[in-house]
């Protein structure tokens, strides 16, 4: 059970992108914990990539996997590999890093997107869920010029913030707590706290323009 830091939650299951691709999984199933990536770190600078294998077919990669775009009618499902990791009916893509513990930091260019997630999920996360739905993932959202924490299909208003360029998100496994980091003023914005029980990785959900990731980074000096 995740703790928001904030006042006024309230419950909302939005921005689902249905596809035609079969469903071989239970809703609410998570993936089997026998699941490989390419990064797995326990200490600082987590470096990582979109991982392709997860991303939904409405969901184009680039720059070096890197960036995330959103197309509107997306791919023919037919012409996208089926594989138990692939989102099915919501517009997500999972980093190809794998977090066990430590605390890290990484940035979002998120100028050229006005409905978008960030955060982290366990990464046995059932690919039937949208992130922030349910108690295995822990996102800051974007959407109708208005941030929000959200997990457990709770949100909770995040203010403040404004429309920024790009954001940071700051992880700290063993104190259970995931931030949105103003990066010009090196300060947290908005804290979740969370008991994280099995390996995290980077999580985003986008149903409008485009996301850019910047990882391999130290945490902005000074950050309070």
């Amino acid at each position: 059970m995740a703790v928001l830091f904030g006042m006024g939650h309230y419950c909302r299951l939005a921005g689902r992108v249905m596809s035609a691709l079969s469903r071989r999984q239970t809703r609410g199933t998570l993936l089997p914990a026998t699941r490989w990536y390419s990064t797995q770190t326990t200490g600082d600078k987590l470096q990582f990539k979109l991982d392709d294998r997860t991303a939904h077919s409405s969901l184009d990669l680039f720059k070096k996997d890197t960036g995330v775009i959103y197309r509107i009618l997306g791919l023919d499902p037919s012409h996208v590999q089926q594989n138990p990791e692939r989102f099915r009916d919501w517009a997500v893509v999972f980093g190809d890093g794998q977090i066990t513990g430590g605390r890290h930091y990484w940035e979002v260019t998120v100028e050229k997107s006005s409905e978008f997630r960030l955060g982290v999920a366990l990464v046995a996360m059932s690919r039937d869920d949208c992130v922030g739905t349910n108690s295995s993932s822990w996102v800051f959202g974007y959407v109708q010029r208005k941030w929000f924490a959200m997990t457990t299909n709770q949100r909770v208003p995040v203010t403040l913030v404004g429309k920024p360029d790009r954001v940071g998100i700051l992880l700290d496994y063993e104190a259970g707590l995931i931030s949105l980091v103003d990066i010009p003023k090196a300060k947290v914005i908005h804290s979740m706290r969370a008991m994280f029980r099995g390996p995290l990785c980077p999580a985003f959900g986008l149903w409008d323009g485009e996301l850019l990731t910047h990882s391999g980074l130290g945490e902005p000096e000074g950050l309070k």
